[in-house]
């Protein structure tokens, strides 16, 4: 099989020195990129460059969430894939602009001075103001961050390559199994994916890594290792492949 696997966290830039990110170490992606590949399946794998890198695979490294769209757009449109495994934690949301508090707040007031709304003079700060700033200064006692949502990657990928198996992840953290499972089934529809690996962060060390391999129907599959649950894709994958 030909392989697409994404793994690690995006980080979204503040400034060229600072940055927002996630947790995710990219650990249970090297462990399915390792598997298949031992299995003698190929695989393309993206990552970030802090994550934890597969052994004997050489991977394409992204940053943002916005690098991470253009990359898969980029390898669907020019590969064919028997399967993508988005395993990749893609931040909800980027920096818009960033503003020391006294100017964000000096701004706001001038603009409800000369009679806009709240909602207006915010409006017009974020199109007036300048794109984040190289460096932003660390005099400033607080800083403000607007945020803006990135585009949901996994939704792009059937639109790119409607006949691959497309297996999503979903991670909650300490939430009852048939609420994890819920919304698992739930992203599954939404994204079009086959499957959903459902996690709940409070079951997720180095050594445990509880999982539901949520499909249609429901749970088909459950693991509590990395190790178990690229066992468990490789099957289930292999499988369908026959």
């Amino acid at each position: 099989m030909k392989l697409l696997i994404t793994a690690g966290g995006t980080s979204e830039k503040i400034d060229d020195v600072r940055s927002i990110t996630n947790h995710s170490s990219g650990r249970l992606g090297a462990a399915l990129g390792e598997n298949f590949r031992a299995l003698g399946h190929e695989v393309t794998y993206v990552t970030t460059k802090s994550a934890v890198k597969p052994q004997g695979i050489t991977p394409i490294l992204i940053e943002s969430a916005e690098d991470l769209a253009a990359c898969l757009t980029n390898l669907l449109q020019q590969e064919k894939f028997d399967a993508v495994i988005h395993a990749m934690a893609v931040s909800d949301f980027t920096v818009a602009k960033s503003f020391p508090d006294t100017e964000f707040i000096a701004a706001l007031q001038t603009n409800v001075e000369k009679g806009k709304t709240v909602e207006e003079s915010f409006k017009q700060l974020l199109a007036d103001s300048q794109s984040t700033a190289k460096k932003i200064s660390s005099q400033a006692e607080h800083l403000v961050l607007v945020l803006k949502q990135t585009p949901k990657v996994i939704g792009l990928i059937k639109k790119l390559q409607p006949t691959t198996r497309l297996i999503g992840f979903k991670l909650l953290v300490d939430v009852e199994p048939s609420e994890l499972i819920q919304v698992a089934t739930a992203s599954l529809k939404k994204n079009d994916a086959d499957y959903i690996v459902a996690n709940d962060l409070t079951e997720v060390a180095p050594q445990q890594h509880h999982a539901y391999l949520v499909g249609p129907r429901g749970v088909v599959a459950e693991a509590f290792t990395k190790k178990e649950i690229a066992e468990m894709l490789q099957r289930v994958l292999e499988e369908e492949a026959k």
